[in-house]
């Protein structure tokens, strides 16, 4: 049976359906939409300028500052100061590179600059996947058919069932618990789902391109192998070994070197091994804390960067708010029917300007999958005026705090590992906080915006044509 036959037999269950607000609002009132979407897109674009790139230039200027305060801290790694200081810079660094850098410049949207180093052709990250193949999978797969069940792979990352339409397989039993691996190793994870193995088995992808993919993500290995776990310790290694030269051997250290010890106990060892053991035992002790201490803070930098991809990634997905789609709800789908189902299919983190800069300004998922081209610095400055279209049609604009969040999520994995389950209640329609009765009605913040005009620029739209940008909304009338 296949999953829209599924569906169809759960569709008139009234405890395992949910209907989309997309039901409600006519061909007319849709287009509509789509129109106002376009119009907020256009306003932003014909908006862009030497304040937009100078955030962008300072925020990767930032980054690698960072990137090298936390190289120069480890180089001290055999104190615990020094490396707990050095794997907090460099953690940071590496979230800034890959949430408000590699993502969105990926994205298409610094590609307006004509920055030859910043564009989305040219720019890779540190992280598993190959640019090529994350651009289709997330660009153009996940952005173009946002939560659509059987067409998005990004729903559950194929491994995982999020949505209780999906049927239950005895492999999710296993969820909660791969769940954690995935969070830890997650761009890992992401790279291997990049393979996109299940177009292999339909024999829509040759092996010859899942060969590629694979050489690709493996030169990423190498690299990050070579980066964080060899040179970087090697470097610290020989910077503690100097230092220890040029003190005349002042800096305390073990006793004993660990290399020595296994001389010692190997088979046959005599006088020359012991000889060269304790010569070992004089100058390695320390050159070895130092390479461990710079290897695990790597390691580590990593396991943070993961963690918190997978949190801000997950968050914006998978909470309680989101909505998930059939095939046949959108078929025949018009520009505003696909912004509809971005909105209704991802939801919000409320944060502090901080939270938004180290998250890819991914708090405001809503306005991204709306926007994905448009620069992320301007999705603060365009929610209000996203929250008066759901207030003005009715629609819910999905948002919450991250522990709420991040809560939902995780216990609908827990839960949807086992058979049934139903969808969780959805948000009512976006509207102002009520005023108080003590004092006067206030202007809601979405009323404050109502005003806008459209600036009309050639490229404005999510579909903005740049290097391996191919999110594909249907075109505008």
């Amino acid at each position: 049976m296949t999953i829209d036959e599924a569906e169809g037999k759960t569709r008139h269950n009234r405890h395992n359906d949910v209907q989309s607000p997309l039901a409600h609002l006519s061909d007319k009132t849709i287009d509509q939409l789509g129109k106002e979407f376009d119009a907020i897109h256009d306003e932003v674009y014909g908006d862009l300028g030497d304040a937009d790139r100078r955030y962008i230039k300072s925020v990767i200027a930032t980054q690698r500052n960072l990137a090298v305060a936390g190289r120069v801290l480890l180089l001290g790694s055999r104190s615990k100061v020094s490396w707990v200081a050095g794997t907090a810079c460099l953690g940071m660094a590496k979230i800034l590179e890959n949430m408000e850098i590699g993502h969105n410049v990926m994205h298409g949207q610094w590609d307006w600059m004509n920055d030859p180093d910043i564009h989305s052709s040219v720019w890779d990250w540190d992280t598993a996947s190959t640019a090529e193949a994350w651009k289709h999978s997330h660009n153009y797969i996940h952005h173009t058919f946002t939560n659509i069940r059987g067409k998005d792979k990004d729903l559950g990352y194929e491994i995982m069932r999020i949505d209780p339409h999906q049927p239950w397989n005895p492999v999710y039993l296993a969820q909660p618990f791969y769940n954690v691996l995935l969070t830890a190793f997650f761009e890992w994870g992401v790279a291997l789902h990049d393979l996109d193995l299940d177009a292999l088995r339909k024999g829509e992808k040759s092996a010859a391109d899942l060969w590629h993919d694979l050489k690709g993500i493996g030169v990423k290995m190498r690299r990050q192998v070579i980066k964080d776990y060899i040179g970087w310790p090697v470097i610290s290694a020989g910077a503690f070994a100097l230092t220890q030269l040029a003190s005349g051997g002042n800096i305390k250290q073990p006793k004993s070197s660990r290399l020595a010890r296994r001389l010692r106990r190997a088979p046959g060892a005599g006088t020359r091994a012991n000889t060269a053991a304790g010569l070992m035992d004089r100058v390695l002790p320390g050159v070895e804390q130092t390479f461990l201490a710079t290897f695990a803070a790597n390691f580590t930098a990593n396991i943070i960067r993961n963690v918190w991809a997978h949190a801000i990634i997950f968050c914006g997905h998978f909470p309680d708010q989101t909505y998930t789609f059939s095939k046949a709800e959108t078929e025949n789908e018009t520009r505003g029917g696909w912004y509809v189902r971005q909105l209704l299919g991802s939801a919000n983190i409320e944060g502090s300007p901080l939270f938004h800069v180290i998250s890819g300004n991914l708090g405001y998922q809503v306005e991204h999958h709306l926007y994905p081209d448009m620069p992320s610095t301007r999705y603060s400055q365009v929610a209000p005026k996203v929250k008066d279209i759901c207030e003005r049609y009715e629609l819910p604009y999905n948002s919450g705090p991250f522990g709420q969040q991040w809560g939902q999520v995780h216990r609908t994995i827990v839960r949807l590992a086992l058979p049934g389950g139903r969808p969780r209640p959805k948000p009512d329609p976006y509207h102002r906080a009520p005023h108080s009765a003590a004092g006067p009605e206030r202007v809601s913040e979405a009323a404050r915006f109502r005003q806008r005009v459209p600036a009309g620029h050639p490229d404005a739209g999510p579909e903005h044509e740049a290097g391996g940008v191919d999110v594909e909304p249907p075109p505008r009338d």
